[in-house]
């Protein structure tokens, strides 16, 4: 991968890991609705406008239908259940539960029709992933913070379901537009609820500042650099970065928010990366014939964020 390639691949790993941090820090001055709303409404402010020059907006009209349930998954549910349950939860646990993505992802595919055979590694990745849930997430379940467990787990579902949507019926529609339509309709849905909730007096400096980085930093300008990253080195090596992303949002919570590095922590976060790097090992295929491939658009999925 070249140097460019490198930094994009860089960047993106801190843009998608700090999101658990500005969560958590902007949910101290505002509604789950306001925040929400805030996020995918600056988001659709910068994206909207550079998909319009990109083709025209066109395409997200042709396909609403499947786009409206890529986004109920992808952000409607799920970025209102992270902002909840994060109330209760520490960024750096939310992160590391949302790192079980790739494991979901492998036993939904594999439970919709997936024909490729899971090997004993990948067999051997399941089980050691979800280990680490459980080690991670088994303390809270007695108390309050169950239910906060169970919505980043639900959550998890969403990110893993997300792709599956985007793959099988947006193949047709550019990433660009996708991210942009999906914001954009994020933030008509929440308009509501955040103008029925929106605070009395102004949030703190510190709470609008992270608004503003959520809009803006962790989802405008994380898609724009994604798009850049998989033009740079491929879909392959480009969503690695996602592996990286739980370790980012450890490492900010605790020096940013004084959150405790236990051992649990340090052994959830090797248990759950190792088994979600080994559950998608690809077998190498066998040897034949080059034929080359036609290009596909890449469908996005926002899964850590």
């Amino acid at each position: 991968m070249s140097r460019r390639g490198w930094s994009l691949f860089a960047l993106m790993s801190v843009l998608w890991g700090i999101p658990y941090l500005m969560i958590k820090v902007a949910g101290e001055g505002v509604s789950v609705p306001v925040l929400v709303f805030a996020r995918t409404a600056l988001g659709a402010l910068v994206l909207v406008p550079i998909a319009a020059r990109s083709g025209g907006l066109e395409p997200v009209r042709r396909h609403w239908r499947p786009l409206l349930a890529f986004t109920a998954v992808e952000i409607l549910g799920p970025w209102a259940l992270l902002s909840d349950a994060e109330h209760r939860l520490t960024s750096s646990m939310t992160g590391l539960l949302i790192a079980a993505v790739p494991i979901i992802g492998v036993v939904l595919a594999r439970l919709t029709g997936d024909a490729e055979r899971l090997g004993p590694v990948r067999w051997a990745g399941l089980l050691v992933g979800l280990a680490g849930v459980g080690v991670l997430a088994g303390p809270h379940l007695g108390g309050g913070s169950a239910w906060a467990v169970g919505e980043v787990m639900l959550v998890a579902l969403g990110y893993a379901v997300a792709p599956m949507v985007a793959t099988r019926r947006l193949q047709d529609l550019p990433s660009l537009h996708m991210a942009a339509g999906a914001l954009t309709i994020a933030a008509v849905v929440y308009a509501g609820p955040a103008v029925a909730t929106w605070p009395d007096a102004a949030p703190s400096g510190r709470v609008l500042a992270s608004l503003g980085g959520l809009g803006l930093v962790c989802t405008a300008l994380a898609f724009i650099v994604f798009f850049e990253l998989i033009r740079e080195a491929g879909t392959s090596r480009a969503m690695v970065f996602t592996y990286v992303n739980p370790a980012v949002a450890v490492v900010a919570g605790v020096l940013l928010l004084d959150e405790p590095l236990s051992g649990t922590i340090i052994a959830s976060f090797v248990l759950i990366l190792g088994g979600s790097v080994l559950a998608t090992v690809r077998r190498a295929p066998a040897a034949g014939p080059v034929v080359a491939a036609p290009a596909v658009e890449v469908p996005v999925s926002e899964e850590s964020r």
